[in-house]
């Protein structure tokens, strides 16, 4: 008999897990290094919405010049 499969996690499932995760278990330095690891993400995010803008502003001077 199979095992019921795992639900699918949906885009941004782990951040909504992250999100809810009870933190009075965290030692100080436990945070200090989850505040560094979410900080590390936001610069990620942040690179990729640049470069989705410049590629968008790419393709619309492409566009616009026709």
């Amino acid at each position: 008999m199979e095992e019921p499969a795992e639900p699918k996690r949906g885009r941004g499932a782990a951040l909504t897990e992250a999100l809810r995760e009870d933190l009075e278990a965290y030692a100080v330095s436990d945070l200090e290094e989850r505040i560094a690891a979410l900080e590390g993400e936001i610069a990620r995010s942040r690179a990729q919405i640049e470069k989705k803008k410049s590629s968008r502003a790419a393709a619309d001077a492409f566009f616009k010049q026709g």
